[in-house]
């Protein structure tokens, strides 16, 4: 895997992850439901970057899919956290190869910086739902 691989792997994580934040809005309530707003502007923000340091190192940004396919029926508030934890560990994992595999420091800092922030939403998501511990040693592991 090269840096620009991994660039686009973190892309295409973020843009499923903004696709299960927006699934999650039909279903999320109270303080979840603001959460919910918050975290899926930092995806997108975070996206972008990702296709910025794609653009710059040559290549496409990447778009996301007409659709998602997701594992379970998302049908309850339930479920839909379950779907954002899984999405959330999908970003901590491409966000960690990221780190692996960059050559420059820009791109490094790009997969420190979102691997921290999947981690906080993690534990954010974790308690939220009543799953402990709240923490895990490595995320992206």
């Amino acid at each position: 895997m090269t840096q620009v691989d991994a660039l686009s792997t973190a892309a295409d994580a973020e843009n499923t992850a903004i696709f299960v934040y927006g699934l999650a809005t039909a279903f999320a309530t109270g303080d979840d439901r603001a959460a919910v707003g918050t975290y899926i502007a930092a995806h997108r923000v975070r996206r972008d970057a990702l296709n910025n340091a794609l653009v710059t190192a040559g290549s496409n940004e990447r778009v996301p899919a007409a659709g998602y396919t997701l594992p379970f029926d998302v049908t309850d508030g339930a479920t839909a956290g379950k779907a954002i934890l899984q999405a959330e560990n999908t970003c901590a994992q491409a966000y960690r190869a990221l780190v692996e595999q960059a050559s420059d420091t820009a791109a490094r800092r790009l997969g420190v910086d979102g691997l921290t922030d999947s981690a906080l939403r993690i534990a954010h998501w974790r308690a939220s739902q009543g799953v402990s511990p709240t923490t895990v040693p490595f995320p992206g592991a």
